[in-house]
This record gives C-alpha cells, sequence and structure tokens, in this order.
C-alpha cells in the first residue's frame, strides 16, 4: 500500500462521510410531515415507543440523529423520559439497516440480476437521475428525492474507493497482525468506541469496518468486540447535545449511554465465555461485510431484548445519575436541537405561539373588564401578560430566524412566515391591552365619567371587540378557516361603529353632556380598540394565506371585499348586530 493508496482512502472516507450526511439530512427533510405524525403517536407503551424510534431512524440512517432529537424533545418537554428510553432502544436497532444496505458490495456471482444488484451497478444510474431532478425541478420535495439519490451514489462511490485503497493491506503481514491483536475483547472495544466518537456515527464506522473486512483479513473475533465498542462511541454526539439542557435531557443521553455500555459488558461477557470454552470456529473465520451487517443487527436486537423489560431501571438508574435539584428548574420552551428536523421545530413553534396568542388575548379580555369596573390586580396582570407576550416574540422570533435557514418546504416556509406575523400581531393586541388599562387608571383615578349613552355605545364596542379577538384566536388555534372569513367583514363594522362613535361623542361635547378630559380618554380607547380589531384582521389574513402557502395578506382581503358573497352576508349581518344598536 503506497501513497496513492492512502490518499485514495482519505477520499474515500470524505466522500464516503459526506454522502451518508447528505443522504441523511435529505431523507429527514422528506420526512418531515412523517416524523411529526409518528412522534404525536407517541404513548408510554413500550412497543410503540420501540417502533417508533427503530422506523425514524431507519429513515434518517442516524441513531446519532434521533437521539440528539429525542434530547431535543425532552428538554422541549414534547416527550417524557420513560417514552425516551424505549424510541433509543428502537433506535439502536434501526441504524442497523445502513450495515445492511452497505452488504450490498459484497455481493459476488456470474448471475445478471446478482450483478445488477451490486451497488456498482445500479450507483451510477441514481446518481444521473438525482442531479437530473436535482437540477431540473422546481419542487423542494423532488429536489431532495435528487439529493437522497445523490447522497447515497457518493456514499457508495467512497465506500468503493475505500475497498479498493485498503485491497492491497490483505497482503501485508503486519495488517493480518493488527487485526490479531484486536482480537484482546476489551482493546476490539475500546478502539471501536474511539472511531466512533471522533466521527460521532456507528453507521459510517460499521461502513469503515465492512471496507476493510473486504480484504479478508478482519476476523469475527476481531469485528464482533469492535462493533460492540462502536454502539459505545455513537453515544458521545446525545451526550455533547445534552450540555446545556435541563436535567431530564441530560437524563435521557445518559440512558443512551447506560444502554449501549450494559449491553456491551453483557453480551462481551458472554461472548468471551463461550470463546473461551467451545472456541467456536466462526470466530476465526474472515467477516464478510453481510456477516459484519448481521452481528451489528444481533448484537442491538439482543440488547434491546435483555434491557427493554428493564426499561423503569434505566429511568432509575439516569435519575440516581442526575438527581433532582431542591429548587425548581427553569425549563428551556424552545430547543435548537430541533432545527434539524424542521416538521418538529415547526410544530413546536406553533404550540408556544398559541400560548402566546392565550397570554394576548387574556390580557385584552382582563382590560375590558377594567375599564368596566376597575381592578388593581386585574390591571397588574395584563401587565403581566404584555412582559411574557414579549418574551414569547422574542424566543419564537429569534428562533424561526434560525429556523428559516434550513431547507424548508414550500409548506414549512408558509407555516414559519404565518407564525413569525401572527406573534407581531398578537404581541401589539397585549400592547393596546396595556394602553386600555393606562385609560381604566385615568378613569378611576381622576374620576371621570361617561353620560349612560356613551356608557351603552362603549358596551357595543366592547362586545364586537370581544367577538372578533374570539374568532382571531380560534381560526389561529383551529386552523379554521370559516372563523377567519368572518373576521374581516367584523373589522369593517368596528372601523364604521369607531366612526359613529366619534361623531356621536362629538355632539355630547358640543351639548355638554361629557367633558373634554372624557373626551380624550373616549377618543383613546376607540383608537385602541380599532387597531385590536386591525390587528384581528391581519392575524386571519395571515391564515387565510398560509392555507394557500400565499402571505399577500393585502391582495386577499381586497378580493374578498370586492368578490366574496359570503363577505357581503356576514357584513350586513355583524352590521345589523352592532351598527343597529347604535342611537343616533
Amino acid at each position: 500500500m503506497d501513497i496513492f493508496d492512502v490518499l485514495t482512502l482519505i477520499g474515500g472516507l470524505s466522500l464516503f462521510l459526506f454522502g451518508m450526511n447528505l443522504m441523511g439530512q435529505a431523507l429527514e427533510r422528506s420526512a418531515g410531515k412523517k416524523l411529526e405524525i409518528m412522534l404525536g403517536k407517541l404513548t408510554t407503551n413500550k412497543a410503540a415507543g420501540l417502533l417508533t424510534g427503530l422506523g425514524v431512524t431507519a429513515v434518517i440512517q442516524s441513531s446519532s440523529a434521533t437521539t440528539v432529537m429525542v434530547v431535543g424533545f425532552v428538554n422541549s418537554g414534547l416527550m417524557n423520559l420513560r417514552q425516551a428510553i424505549n424510541v433509543i432502544m428502537g433506535a439502536n436497532i434501526g441504524t442497523t439497516v445502513t450495515a445492511w444496505i452497505l452488504s450490498l458490495g459484497g455481493i459476488s456471482g456470474d448471475n445478471i440480476f446478482l450483478q445488477l444488484l451490486k451497488p456498482t451497478s445500479f450507483t451510477p444510474v441514481l446518481a444521473l437521475a438525482g442531479i437530473i431532478i436535482f437540477m431540473f425541478c422546481k419542487s423542494s420535495r423532488k429536489k431532495n428525492i435528487g439529493v437522497i439519490f445523490l447522497g447515497f451514489a457518493v456514499l457508495m462511490f467512497g465506500m468503493d474507493m475505500m475497498t479498493g485503497a485498503v485491497s492491497g493491506l490483505a497482503d501485508i503481514p503486519a495488517f493480518q497482525e493488527l487485526f490479531l491483536m484486536f482480537q484482546n475483547p476489551i482493546l476490539g472495544v475500546l478502539v471501536g468506541a474511539v472511531l466512533t466518537a471522533i466521527i460521532q456515527s456507528s453507521s459510517a464506522s460499521v461502513g469503515i469496518l465492512q471496507a476493510l473486512a473486504a480484504t479478508g483479513q478482519v476476523t469475527y473475533g476481531a469485528a464482533i468486540p469492535i462493533i460492540m465498542g462502536q454502539n459505545i462511541g455513537t453515544c458521545i454526539t446525545a451526550i455533547l447535545s445534552s450540555f446545556g439542557t435541563n436535567k431530564n435531557a441530560k437524563r435521557a443521553a445518559l440512558v443512551h449511554l447506560s444502554f449501549n455500555v450494559i449491553g456491551t459488558v453483557v453480551w462481551l461477557t458472554v461472548f468471551t465465555v463461550v470463546n473461551a470454552i467451545f472456541a467456536p470456529a466462526i470466530v476465526n473465520e474472515a467477516a464478510s461485510l453481510s456477516g459484519i451487517a448481521t452481528v451489528h443487527s444481533l448484537f442491538n436486537i439482543l440488547c434491546t431484548i435483555l434491557l427493554l423489560p428493564m426499561s423503569s431501571l434505566l429511568e432509575k438508574l439516569a435519575y440516581k445519575l442526575v438527581p433532582d435539584s431542591k429548587g425548581k428548574e427553569s425549563v428551556a420552551e424552545l430547543d435548537e436541537r430541533l432545527l434539524s428536523t424542521p416538521a418538529v421545530a415547526l410544530e413546536r413553534c406553533g404550540s408556544l405561539a398559541l400560548e402566546m396568542a392565550g397570554c394576548s388575548v387574556s390580557a385584552l379580555k382582563d382590560s375590558i373588564s377594567c375599564i368596566k369596573e376597575y381592578d388593581a390586580e386585574k390591571a397588574k396582570e395584563v401587565r403581566r401578560m404584555e412582559e411574557k407576550t414579549d418574551h414569547y416574540e422574542d424566543i419564537i422570533g429569534s428562533y424561526l430566524v434560525k429556523f428559516s435557514t434550513n431547507q424548508l418546504s414550500e409548506k414549512e416556509s408558509a407555516q414559519s412566515s404565518k407564525i413569525l406575523k401572527v406573534i407581531g400581531d398578537y404581541e401589539r393586541i397585549s400592547d393596546h391591552a396595556v394602553n386600555l388599562v393606562e385609560s381604566a387608571e385615568e378613569l378611576h383615578e381622576k374620576k371621570i365619567t361617561f353620560s349612560d349613552n356613551a356608557i351603552g355605545e362603549l358596551e357595543i364596542l366592547c362586545d364586537a371587540v370581544l367577538e372578533i379577538i374570539d374568532l382571531a384566536y380560534k381560526a389561529f388555534a383551529d386552523h379554521d378557516i370559516e372563523c377567519a372569513n368572518k373576521v374581516e367583514p367584523l373589522e369593517q363594522v368596528i372601523d364604521r361603529l369607531k366612526e359613529q362613535m366619534r361623531s356621536q361623542h362629538i355632539l355630547r361635547l358640543q351639548s355638554g353632556d361629557c367633558g373634554i378630559e372624557a373626551g380624550f380618554v373616549w377618543s383613546d380607547l376607540l383608537t385602541n380598540f380599532e387597531r385590536v380589531s386591525d390587528h384581528c384582521s391581519n392575524i386571519a389574513g395571515c391564515i387565510i394565506d398560509a392555507d394557500e402557502y400565499n402571505m399577500n395578506i393585502h391582495q386577499s382581503l381586497r378580493e374578498m371585499k370586492t368578490e366574496s358573497e359570503f363577505y357581503k352576508k356576514e357584513y350586513k349581518a355583524y352590521s345589523d348586530k352592532y351598527l343597529g344598536k347604535i342611537v343616533e
């Protein structure tokens, strides 16, 4: 093996790792919605969690990625530790799919059908199909399919380059002696763990082992401990990912490590004892590519069979290793680890945006209550809710800016834009709630009163604003398009209501029924209520446009007013309901 073989080996390894990463990311993007659905069905049922972990990992081709996701889910409160344990066990089995795909390179025979199964036969076709799809298709979903094909082709080309580069090692005595050393189980485990920790992928390190096995010098006796060590080394990604998370997320990462360490200790002991007593001939046989894939799968299945019934003990061990602190621990509301799974990250942003909307609506309703009958505690609560909505807007907005750097589908992009715009409107609604409370405080402190007619008109306006805020919230919470379509006609009625009430109040000022000071407060109240209704209109417009993957709100509103029979019908109904009550 000369310097050129070494360079070829380095190049092949680089292509192999790049292809694996490229394919995994594209698979993850393509399966985004499926991941969301699968994770949404998670229960405390062991089998459901196990199958979920297995399925997700088989799709994205990385147990490390799945475990990092799990750490993020636990940190964000989307999953509890018990659910995480079952998913992690399933992930360990799911990751063995890669080794089986790579084992296709070991197929031999003159039969044309066997030859077609060899990666060297179909990989060029996949590469061609992938580049055509990627370059000429505009749909992000189709582009992802093209990247999957390209990633797989690059991975297999890299594997083929590595295999060719190390083929000369078969005749080097030092290489044979090296793998004789690895038949020491402890040394084999350490080598497997260190290699995998460096490249942070058990699938990739198993692939490298398969490439070396193509020389015919890697025996099962050397391969088995290395494979066991690789399962320990892959835990480094989850451990690193758990830094800066809450205690439950740290426990999830430790469960992953504990599962693999305990499984390795038990089955390595069994392997060593069996080898010492029975000395099976297969231990000294050269490992094949499919043989390594079999060992990899069998080891992970045996670990799961051993530890799945004892998952509650793993949970207790995690609590022992990371005990609860005496003080109450704050939980992170959004976790950057979820950015690797856009569908799930978006779902979490939506959940927090809904919580923010609830705070904003609550603040507005309390402020209206304060106007009708001043309550210092409610006024204080309105300000607290406004500060809370500011905090929500900061964390969700910053998170969505980072989220937008991902390669998103058309639907994900529309959803992201919708949430970003809606949180801005809800933050402004909470600001107007504080303005209304300040007006209520001025009325209370200065003992300002309105005339009976003014109070009656204010009741009508408050009812209309309460209805529009509920419609907008329901439209956002339930993605209710019918409710969203009702908001704009009501907003137009509130605009007219405001103008009518302003005119009526000018007449009362002229007749002396209301004072100048009351007039200033009255004007502030009308302005804030009208702007609240404007923000509700914006929210409803976002819901309607996001449903059509189009964020041109003003165009949608213009079309609704000029073309929609539903709009005209609702506008008349709201006019009769509210405008008809104002006494001219």
